[in-house]
């Protein structure tokens, strides 16, 4: 699929990130998009940047409240699609939707492990069951499912649980992989990518943990609080002295340097994605510090989880130690 115009595509967790920048760019290039998301004044705002930018005439963007996690609801998503946009089939599907949090067995409850692991894992493989008919009907469709560095490095730092995560990204990746010869059997025109971004800045710590509490504030409750102290303690910082005003500072900014200081936008990485659609690759790796990655496990995967593995990777790439 060597460009997009006039094409249809469906893009989950479209309201901000990643996702917003995929929007944007796909309707930049004369693609129809139907995106979804839990957040509606999240999708508006999407919509709206599309709409300043101008659009074609008759091109569609659509909007549609939906947790990827539940497949009533992205059936629903289905039905909307098709009687939005007026279609049978759709071209492109991008899994995208994703959170964080629930980093441990032991600190985190099982309902925060859980809702990462559903969206993150659940939301691809419900979304490729969900579409793949309408994919199917189109002359030519691809899949791509996003996944992580953290789906072949299972680590963000020493001291920090990221087991929820690191394993639905784990089996992103694998479905993708086999997912390739399913399809070469029974669907060849259809095409599947795996992508694997680094640090790429978006509000996915924040996004995550109001997705996990439920709540829009930006402010720690107090299971929060507790949770945060748990992690400086295992990052070796003595958080028993400091008062709860000081964790609330303390996430918030992670929250803003994780956003504004990654060594990568989101609009570049939208950018290298779907330059790697277009060159049909199935393994997108996004970033510098994802290459670099890359090589390091592949080279010593036998060492991928010493502490001088992170530490020596972390100073090459500029990550923060943590």
């Amino acid at each position: 699929m060597k460009d997009f115009a006039g094409k249809i595509a469906v893009v989950t967790g479209g309201g901000t990130g990643m996702g917003r920048e995929l929007v944007r760019q796909l309707v930049a290039e004369g693609c129809n998009v139907a995106m979804c998301d839990v957040s509606k004044h999240e999708m508006a705002e999407t919509k709206r940047l599309c709409e300043a930018e101008k659009l074609p005439q008759g091109l569609r963007v659509t909007t549609h409240l939906a947790d990827v996690s539940d497949e009533t609801q992205l059936l629903r998503f289905r039905d909307e699609v098709a009687d939005q946009q007026a279609t049978d089939k759709i071209h492109l599907l991008f899994n995208n939707a994703g959170i964080g949090g629930g980093g441990s067995l032991f600190t985190n409850t099982r309902e925060q492990w859980e809702r990462t692991f559903n969206i993150c894992w659940g939301g691809v493989y419900l979304g490729t069951r969900t579409f793949l008919p309408m994919l199917q009907k189109a002359d030519a469709a691809h899949i791509i499912n996003t996944s992580s560095v953290n789906g072949f490095w299972a680590s963000v730092g020493l001291g920090v649980s990221h087991t929820a995560y690191s394993a639905a990204k784990f089996a992103v990746k694998g479905f993708t992989e086999a997912l390739m010869n399913d399809l070469r059997l029974n669907a060849p025109h259809i095409k599947c990518s795996v992508v694997m971004p680094g640090h790429i800045g978006t509000s996915i710590v924040s996004n995550s943990r109001k997705i996990q509490a439920g709540t829009e504030s930006d402010r720690l409750n107090p299971n929060e609080i507790e949770q945060a102290r748990q992690r400086l303690k295992g990052m070796g910082v003595d958080a028993a002295a400091m008062s709860d005003e000081d964790i609330q500072t303390i996430a918030l900014d992670r929250a803003r340097t994780f956003r504004d200081e990654a060594p990568m936008t989101a609009a570049a990485a939208a950018k290298v994605i779907l330059d790697g659609v277009k060159a049909e690759r199935w393994r997108i790796l996004v970033g510098d510090d994802a290459h670099k990655l890359d090589e390091r496990v592949r080279k010593t995967p036998e060492r991928a989880y010493e502490p001088e593995f992170y530490k020596s990777f972390a100073e090459e790439a500029g990550w923060r130690l943590g």
